[in-house]
C-alpha cells in the first residue's frame, strides 16, 4: 500500500528507484589493555592511520573539485587536529589500544560539540566520519561509504558524509534521502550542485527496509514508499514537462514582461566553472575563497597563488560581474593562523570580517591579489566583506579596499539581523548588498544550519526572514544600490519569484538550479511576484507562506 512521507526537499528532481542504505563499519573497538612496550607501536599504528585518512580525503576532494573540496579539506584538518591526537597519545600511554583511544578521544570531543548547543554542535556528522574511517583502517574492516551496486537506487541514510556526498556517481545514484540533515547543510548544497534530487530531515528514513521501491521528489521533500505504478507514470511525466520547460528556457533571468533579474552562479573555485557557463550563469554572485586558505591553515597562501585562482574565474566570465566573498574564516572553518582556538561559542565569535580586522595583514594581501588578478581584463569585479554587523564593520572594510588600490566595486553581506535592519546606513559606506540566507536564518532563529531537528527554522520561507530580506532590499532601492541574495534561498524556483516582488535585483545559486529558477520566473509578471510576496509575508509560518505564494501565482 502506498505511503507518504514528508521531509524537506533540498535539490529538484524526482527518483523512483529501490532502497540502498548507506554502509557503516564495526566502529567500537574492544577496550582491551596493550602493554606498556607495545606503546611506541600504537602511537605509529594511530599516526599512520590519521594521514593515510587525511591523505584519502584529500584526494577526494582533488577529484570533486569546487565546494566539495573546501568541504573534504576541511575534513582532513579535523583528522590531523593536534589537540585530539595528543588525547589519543595520551590514551595509548596508559594502556589503550591505537583504535579505541582514537574511538575514545573523538567521542570525548563530539560530546563537547554536541554539547556546545552552538554552530560547532553541526560537525558532528563530519567528526564521526573521520573517527569511522580511521578505526576502520586500523581495525581492517570495511570503510563506511556508499553501497556497491550494478543497479540505479535512492541512497539511505542517518546522514551523509561530505566525503561520501562529493563523489556520489550519479548514474547510479538516483537520489539520496537522509534522516538527519537541514536545507544548508553540506551535504544539502552538494547535492544541489551535483543536480542529485535529494530530501533531508525525513523521519524514520533509515527504518524503511533494504529494497523497497521509493519515489522522491526533491522539490517538494515527498517520499513516495511503495507508489503505484500510476503515480510514477504521474511523477515521470511532471519530471518530463520541467525537464522540458528548462530545455525551452534561455537567455538572462526575467520575468514574463520584462523586469529584468540577473541569475548568477555560486562558485568554491575554478572547478565549478564548467558546470556554470553550461547552466548560462550571468556572472558569478558568491565566489568563496576559502579553497585557498584550506590547503595549509598553518599560514595565508601566497599572493601569487591566489592571483592565479582568482584570474581563472575572473577570466572565464568576461564583461560580467564576479563578486567575490573575501575569507570568511571561524566557527565552522577554523584556521589555526588566525581564529582562536578557546572560544566558548565560535558561531558567535570572532568570524568573517572580525577575523580579517584582527588580521589586517591578510586582508590586505587578499584585496591585493584580486587587484593583480583584475588587471587588463574587461571583467566587472565587486568584492564583499562576510559577517558584517554595522556601518563601523563596512567603513572599515571599505577603507581597506581603498588602501589596497582595488579598482571594484565593494560591499558587505548581510548575515546578521542588525544589517538587514540598518541596512541604509551600511550603504552609506558601501555600493551594494548581498544577502546570505542561510546565515541569516541561523542568527535570526537561534538555530544551527547544520541540525535536521532544527529544519522548520532554517526555512528561508519564514516569514520573519522574508521581512528582514524586505527590509534590506527596500534600502537598496531608496539608495538606488543593488541588493542580492547568494544563499540557498535563491535555488527554489517559487521563493526566486518572491524574492524578486521583495525587491531582490539578483539572484545567485548553485549551477544546477539556474534552469529551474530561469523557467519560473520567466512565468510570471513583476506584479505578480510582488502580490506574492506580500501573500508570503502576511503568513504566519513558512508553510502557510509558501503555499499563500502559490495560490496568488497559480492564479487561485
Amino acid at each position: 500500500m502506498e505511503q507518504a512521507l514528508r521531509g524537506v526537499g533540498v535539490s529538484h528532481g524526482v527518483a523512483i528507484g529501490q532502497v540502498r542504505h548507506m554502509g557503516t563499519a564495526a566502529l567500537e573497538p574492544p577496550a582491551t589493555q596493550i602493554p606498556t612496550e607495545e606503546a611506541p607501536r600504537e602511537q605509529a599504528r594511530a599516526q599512520a592511520a590519521v594521514d593515510a585518512v587525511a591523505a584519502d580525503l584529500i584526494a577526494r576532494g582533488n577529484l570533486a573539485g569546487g565546494e566539495a573540496q573546501a568541504v573534504l579539506e576541511a575534513q582532513a584538518l579535523m583528522a590531523q587536529d593536534p589537540e585530539l591526537m595528543a588525547d589519543v597519545s595520551r590514551r595509548i600511554a596508559v594502556g589503550s589500544s591505537a583504535e579505541r583511544a582514537v574511538y575514545d578521544a573523538f567521542a570525548a570531543y563530539r560530546a563537547l560539540l554536541s554539547a556546545a548547543g552552538d554552530y560547532l554542535a553541526g560537525r558532528v556528522a563530519d567528526l564521526d566520519d573521520v573517527r569511522n574511517r580511521i578505526v576502520a583502517r586500523l581495525m581492517g574492516v570495511p570503510m563506511p561509504g556508499v553501497p556497491d551496486s550494478d543497479e540505479p537506487y535512492v541512497l539511505f541514510a542517518r546522514d551523509l558524509a561530505p566525503a561520501d556526498t562529493a563523489l556520489l556517481d550519479p548514474t547510479l545514484v538516483l537520489g539520496f534521502v537522509t534522516e538527519e540533515g537541514g536545507p544548508t547543510s553540506h551535504s544539502a548544497i552538494l547535492a544541489r550542485a551535483m543536480g542529485v534530487p535529494a530530501v533531508v530531515a525525513l523521519p524514520g528514513a533509515t527504518g524503511l527496509a533494504e529494497g523497497r521501491l521509493v519515489a522522491v521528489d526533491g522539490s517538494t521533500g515527498e517520499v513516495l514508499v511503495d507508489p503505484s505504478e500510476e503515480k510514477q507514470a504521474e511523477l515521470r511525466k511532471t519530471a518530463a514537462e520541467r525537464k522540458a520547460a528548462m530545455a525551452a528556457s534561455s537567455g538572462p533571468g526575467q520575468t514574463s514582461d520584462g523586469h529584468k533579474v540577473p541569475l548568477l552562479a555560486n562558485v568554491g573555485g575554478p572547478a565549478d566553472l564548467p558546470a556554470a557557463l553550461e547552466a548560462g550563469a550571468e556572472g558569478v554572485g558568491l565566489f568563496r575563497t576559502e579553497f585557498l586558505f584550506l590547503d595549509d591553515s598553518a599560514k595565508a597562501p601566497s599572493e601569487e597563488k591566489q592571483v592565479e585562482a582568482y584570474r581563472k574565474v575572473l577570466e572565464a566570465f568576461p564583461e560580467s560581474r564576479v563578486v567575490v566573498r573575501v575569507l570568511d574564516a571561524g566557527a565552522d572553518k577554523p584556521l589555526d593562523f588566525l581564529t582562536p582556538a578557546d572560544e566558548p561559542n565560535p558561531a558567535l565569535g570572532v568570524r568573517g570580517l572580525r577575523t580579517l580586522l584582527d588580521h589586517p595583514e591578510v586582508l590586505r594581501g587578499q584585496l591585493r591579489a584580486l587587484a593583480k588578478a583584475a588587471e587588463g581584463l574587461p571583467v566587472h569585479l565587486e568584492v564583499m566583506a562576510p559577517m558584517v554587523a554595522d556601518r563601523l564593520d563596512a567603513k572599515a572594510f571599505a577603507e581597506a579596499c581603498r588602501e589596497a588600490g582595488l579598482a571594484a566595486k565593494f560591499g558587505a553581506m548581510v548575515e546578521i539581523p542588525s544589517a538587514a535592519l540598518r541596512a541604509r546606513s551600511i550603504l552609506q559606506e558601501v555600493e551594494f548588498l548581498s544577502l546570505g540566507t542561510n546565515d541569516l536564518a541561523q542568527y535570526t532563529f537561534a538555530a544551527d544550519r547544520q541540525v535536521g531537528a532544527l529544519a522548520r527554522l532554517q526555512d528561508p520561507w519564514q516569514p520573519a526572514l522574508l521581512d528582514l530580506i524586505a527590509a534590506a532590499a527596500d534600502a537598496g532601492r531608496a539608495t538606488g544600490k543593488s541588493c542580492g541574495v547568494c544563499g540557498e534561498a535563491a535555488s527554489d524556483p517559487l521563493l526566486a519569484c518572491v524574492l524578486t516582488g521583495l525587491g531582490v535585483t539578483s539572484l545567485s545559486m548553485g549551477a544546477a538550479s539556474i534552469p529551474y529558477v530561469r523557467t519560473a520566473l520567466a512565468k510570471y509578471t513583476l506584479a505578480q511576484c510582488r502580490r506574492a510576496a506580500e501573500a508570503a509575508r502576511a503568513a504566519d509560518t513558512a508553510e502557510e507562506a509558501r503555499a499563500a505564494a502559490q495560490q496568488v501565482l497559480s492564479g487561485e
